[in-house]
């Protein structure tokens, strides 16, 4: 099981990689009232990693709920 899971991460990180490489060119985004211009690659690498730490702030915050608390005796 922890080959599959890292086959899994090793292909899906290649993939990211390679569309993230293939995307140099310089586009601007627009974020409320501000326009940012920066290549698309930071563009998707920045996604990836807000994506990445979303999912892991909730998974971290779904244990941490399901952990029982202590209570004074």
């Amino acid at each position: 099981m922890k080959r599959l899971k890292l086959l899994i991460t090793l292909v899906l990180t290649l993939f990211v990689l390679t569309v993230v490489i293939q995307n140099v060119d310089s586009v601007e985004t627009r974020v409320l009232f501000w326009t940012l211009a920066m290549p698309r690659a930071l563009l998707l690498f920045l996604s990836v990693l807000t994506g990445f730490v979303l999912g892991l702030l909730t998974v971290l915050g779904l244990s941490a709920s399901k952990t029982p608390s202590r209570s004074a005796p």
